[in-house]
């Protein structure tokens, strides 16, 4: 069985390198997708998980600097490698101040890429295993890392989206949340369309909730959420 080690978002203008890239990291267990343009490194980073992110400084349609703010609007942990022909100072600088973890400088040789990979993804991996991903909500037990609730009553099977709203609202329980807040730590933008997106969530966590009545996910209309609840981890 052919074990992948991780999902890496790779935004690459130069076609013919990040071909060059991709089937590397391919041929060494990883899943890629690959990205011509900042834009749509975005918008693939917004629709899925991704283990760890290798970004071109220099691309149409926003640049690595933008494409790894929008990154760490949604993740702090992700690792954010910046390939780049670029060696200047104020680069670098740059580059780490809008979340990066590290550069590589081209050429480079895939061994390299590899290894700084693997540092990286094990340093993360360390760090998911050492957090509590579980919480107590009233009679309620959510695993986030599992993607389950469990209730006195059933078991459900979240979306990997409900399950990271949910956690953003146990961290942050029994205080009011602004609409936008959510929607930019959650899905990394406030648009009307994620808005109506969001409000779909709402709906389905509430049906969950139904279970357990001292749970309320409270609407404040014209603000935005409070998530009543006593949590515990």
């Amino acid at each position: 069985m052919n074990i992948k080690k991780g999902r890496v978002l790779l935004a690459e203008d130069d076609l013919s390198l990040g071909y060059v890239i991709k089937d590397n990291l391919v041929d060494a267990g990883y899943e890629v997708v690959l990205c011509a343009d900042g834009q749509t490194a975005i918008e693939k980073f917004d629709r899925a998980q991704y283990d760890i992110c290798l970004l071109d400084v220099m691309m149409p349609n926003k640049d690595g600097f933008t494409v790894a703010k929008k990154i760490r609007q949604q993740s702090d942990v992700v690792p954010i490698l910046f390939l780049t022909a670029r060696s200047m100072e104020e680069d670098r600088i740059k580059g780490f101040l809008t979340g990066a973890d590290d550069y590589i400088t081209k050429p480079f040789s895939m061994q390299e890429l590899l290894l700084r990979m693997d540092v990286f993804l094990r340093r993360t991996r360390k760090m998911y295993a050492d957090q509590v991903q579980e919480f107590r909500i009233g009679t309620m037990k959510f695993v986030y890392s599992d993607l389950k609730l469990y209730t006195t009553l059933d078991t459900h099977t979240l979306t990997q989206k409900e399950a990271d709203l949910l956690k953003f609202l146990c961290e942050h329980a029994n205080r009011i949340l602004k609409r936008e807040e959510v929607l930019l730590h959650v899905w990394g933008k406030d648009d009307y369309f994620l808005g109506r997106s969001m409000d779909v969530f709402m709906t389905k966590l509430r049906k969950y909730f139904k279970a357990d009545p001292t749970i309320i996910l409270e609407t404040i209309h014209g603000v935005g959420f409070r998530f009543n609840a006593t949590i515990s981890r």
